[in-house]
């Protein structure tokens, strides 16, 4: 698959932009996992505008990490060219719309998947900021804005008009938020369309290799993105690549995976401070799936999210490491 001049490969696997998450350690540790291209947190183009610095350091991006796209988000037409020509100097791979948040802080200002409301001004959008830079446009968005407004199958088409390169569509409605099941039929619907020539990416409910395998053989996308799966987990990337590409290579132990989890602790703490590196990083390593199945785990989990220091988060994560172990099941 292609995006651009841009080679991803033969089924690509990409890391969703997740606010809060895709920092640039967690990219990193992902592409070293075997994503095929990884996403920043999405990058508000006001803010970038006025030059806001818990902004504009989203935009640093590690040489070993790319191909690195950058997503930005916007209401206006203005505001948006200028943020996607500020996003160009920093030189990502592609620069990636966001018409999908459907988080009311942004969707109920009319920007990510409120934009689904209003497709004259999305189009308007996307025109814009594909004339303004050379680099590669792509889009992110959603089926519609509800179950009686899903409108992606003559959206793609308009969009790829407008000159992006790909679409990543996440099969579910605005107003759905996170619930329910993605809709990968309608995922396929967009795909299946002759009129449509430019990559599609489909993306919701990706969390083992055998639904990103699914993905590609049943509804024929040509890359697969994986967001909330990879929270606590980014060893899924190296799962997923090696159950797809049939190799033999043996999986992550149960150590490694832990060492994984230490080092994000780390480069959270080295990359802000203590204190805020361990506010943002905890709530990663309590939904680690890792923790799966522990018996009475829910006091330890308390604990984890309430650790404010290096050495007391340290030192949960080694006592539940010496209990994931114990558990496991002898070879």
């Amino acid at each position: 698959m292609k995006i651009a001049d841009i080679d991803l490969g033969e089924r690509p696997v990409m890391l969703a932009p997740m606010e809060d998450v895709t920092d640039r350690s967690f990219r990193l540790i992902c592409k070293e996992q075997g994503a095929s291209m990884v996403y920043t947190e999405f990058v508000s183009a006001d803010a970038l505008v006025r030059d806001i610095p818990s902004t504009t350091r989203k935009l640093a991006i590690d040489p070993n990490e790319r191909p690195t796209a950058i997503q930005i988000y916007g209401r206006e037409v203005g505001p948006m060219v200028e943020a996607a020509k500020i996003v160009e100097a920093a030189s990502p791979d592609i620069i990636d719309i966001n018409f999908g948040c459907p988080v009311k802080k942004v969707a109920g200002k009319g920007a990510g998947a409120g934009m689904l409301r209003d497709i004259p001004k999305m189009l308007e959008i996307t025109r814009a900021v594909v004339d303004a830079v050379s680099l590669p446009v792509t889009v992110k968005t959603r089926l519609g804005w509800d179950h009686e407004s899903k409108i992606i199958v003559t959206l793609a088409e308009q969009l790829q008009d407008c000159g992006i390169k790909a679409l990543t569509v996440h099969g579910r409605t605005r107003s759905q938020m996170y619930n329910g099941s993605a809709d990968w039929e309608m995922i396929a619907r967009v795909k299946e369309n002759p009129r449509l020539f430019i990559p599609v990416i489909g993306n919701g409910d990706i969390t083992t290799p055998e639904l990103a395998c699914d993905a590609f053989t049943r509804y024929g996308v040509d890359g697969v993105m994986v967001g909330r799966a990879s929270i606590g987990a980014p060893w899924i990337f190296s799962d997923i690549r090696r159950y797809i590409d049939g190799t033999s290579d043996a999986p992550l132990g149960v150590k490694e995976k832990f060492e994984f989890l230490r080092r994000q602790i780390h480069e959270s703490v080295d990359r802000i401070d203590e204190y805020r590196g361990i506010l943002h990083i905890r709530r990663h390593l309590a939904a680690s799936p890792l923790f799966k199945g522990i018996f009475n785990f829910r006091p330890m989990r308390i604990a984890m999210l309430r650790a404010s220091n290096l050495e007391d988060l340290l030192a949960i994560l080694a006592r539940v490491e010496e209990i994931v172990v114990k558990n496991q099941p002898e070879a």
